[in-house]
């Protein structure tokens, strides 16, 4: 099963995007990465979706998870 994402990913034509794993349509489009960032995570805490930001050569280079994490980090006590 596939987990529900919004990506931050860069625009070809210039820009970036936010999209939603598996869409075609990108939900937001700004013309820096902070503003992606910015509006992407607003969007992922709306829709408890994990959040992956991607560099401009397509790694991946953070992520937050405003879902269900299916791996949660054990308290440390």
């Amino acid at each position: 099963m596939a987990r529900d994402e919004h990506h931050v990913v860069p625009n070809p034509d210039g820009g970036w995007d936010v999209k939603r794993s598996g869409a075609e349509r990108a939900s937001a489009h700004t013309g820096t990465k902070q503003d992606a960032i910015d509006l992407g995570r607003k969007i992922s805490q709306n829709q408890g979706t994990e959040f992956v930001i991607h560099n401009k050569d397509g790694k991946i280079s953070n992520s937050d998870s405003h879902g269900n994490d299916p791996c949660p980090p054990r308290d440390q006590k």
